[in-house]
């Protein structure tokens, strides 16, 4: 659980830099970013896995760059959702899934290099060890 926290913070951090970056990504506030956040992470759990299946020979046929495509849908419709996230144009659409991929990957390894991530897997040890007793 405190793992879920812990991504959908950096993903609401990361979406706070795609806001500033990516002309056309508006968030007005920073819980309406925890809940981008959390709709970011469902729409990639259960939408994403269907459109890639679907998009498969696209996918091929274009040498993966229609994965862009595919990842911009899923970050525009994820916005759909969360009133106080928007995405405009076109260029929204395909730069900020790849900006925010970049600030997560940043912010991700500035909390794993802080000993976050050192804390939850001894946490999560633990509760494996606890499970299996």
């Amino acid at each position: 659980m405190l793992g879920f926290a812990l991504t959908t913070l950096v993903t609401a951090l990361s979406l706070l830099v795609v806001d500033l970056v990516v002309p056309g990504v508006t968030i007005a506030t920073f819980p309406a970013a925890l809940l981008a956040g959390i709709s970011i992470g469902f729409v990639n759990a259960f939408v994403k896995p269907v459109l890639r299946i679907l998009s498969l020979p696209v996918n091929f046929l274009t040498l993966g760059l229609f994965s862009l495509v595919v990842n911009g849908f899923c970050f525009w419709l994820a916005s759909v959702v969360v009133p106080g996230f928007a995405v405009h144009g076109l260029l929204a659409v395909i730069l900020g899934p790849i900006v925010l991929s970049f600030a997560s990957t940043f912010l991700n390894g500035y909390f794993v290099e802080r000993g976050f991530g050192q804390a939850l897997s001894a946490k999560n040890d633990v509760a494996l060890e606890a499970g299996s007793k």
